[in-house]
Order: structure tokens, then C-alpha cells, then sequence
């Protein structure tokens, strides 16, 4: 949910589990089916996942909906929810949404296009390829994901 002078934008994102890298992320004034299938287009967009990968989300009736579902089901990925009640089971994307409203956002936006610019500032040009984080051993997702890449990086 993020905060405009005239109302909400509601932001839905994907992370790659393995880099912490948002994948796909939508922007829309409507929390919807289509709000997180755009996420969903282009996180597929961007990875080109195998078949058998799991997408993991909350219980939010747009994540339970009959466009995802059968988007997931076309790509031969696999649905996963959180328990209800259990925020733990989607603790990763909760730290990003955490991350972003502590770290970024630091006032109402005025407008839509504002809202719009900066998040892609956040996510594109500082989440992504700058920001640090302690799971990958400060790096940020983008060069752990070239180190992965390289070689460079032992996986325990």
C-alpha cells in the first residue's frame, strides 16, 4: 500500500528467493488479479523459470484468483500460500516492503507519476544493483548474482 495525496497505489513484487532480487513488480490504483499478474509477466519476462518453481505468496484474494492460478499453471509453477495468521511464512517480501517504507518512502506522494518514478527509482536503481544485505553477505542481489554466475561464490 503506498500513499497518495488522492488515495493508494497498491504495488505487488516478486523476489527471487535465491538473490533476494525483486524479478517482476506492478504498480496499479486497483488491488487485483491483474496487479499481480503483471508482476507475475514480468518476473517470467525477466527469469524464464523452469517448470516445477514455487511461487509463494500471502493469502490475499488477488494471489488466490483464477487469472494467477492459471497463469501458474500454464508456466507448470506451483502455487504456494502462507498459513493464515503466520506473517513468518512470507518474512522475505515482508522485509522488503519494510525496507522500502523505512528505507525510501519517506512522505505521502503527491501524485500517481511521482509515486510511480520514485518506486522504480528504489526497486531498479538502488534495491537491486546497490542495496546490501546480510543473508548474501553484504552484497547487494545484483552482484551476488554475477558472483553466483562468475563462480566466485562457495553455496554452503
Amino acid at each position: 500500500y503506498i500513499r497518495l495525496a488522492e488515495g493508494w497505489l497498491y504495488l505487488a513484487a516478486i523476489l527471487d528467493c535465491f538473490s533476494h532480487r525483486v524479478v517482476g513488480w506492478s504498480l496499479s490504483r486497483n488491488i487485483n488479479a491483474e496487479l499481480v499478474c503483471a508482476a507475475l509477466e514480468m518476473a517470467l519476462g525477466q527469469r524464464c523459470p523452469q517448470r516445477n518453481l514455487l511461487h509463494h505468496s500471502d493469502r490475499g484474494v488477488q494471489y488466490a484468483s483464477r487469472p494467477l492460478r492459471k497463469k501458474l499453471a500454464a508456466k507448470g509453477l506451483t502455487m504456494s500460500m502462507s498459513r493464515k495468521g503466520d506473517p513468518w511464512d512470507n518474512a522475505m517480501m515482508e522485509s522488503f516492503f519494510g525496507s522500502l517504507k523505512t528505507e525510501w518512502i519517506t512522505s505521502n506522494y503527491a501524485s500517481e507519476a511521482e509515486a510511480r518514478m520514485d518506486l522504480f527509482k528504489y526497486i531498479e536503481m538502488f534495491y537491486n544493483p546497490i542495496r546490501r544485505h546480510s543473508a548474501l553477505g553484504y552484497l547487494s542481489p545484483a552482484e551476488y548474482e554475477r558472483r553466483h554466475e562468475a563462480g566466485q561464490l562457495s553455496l554452503n
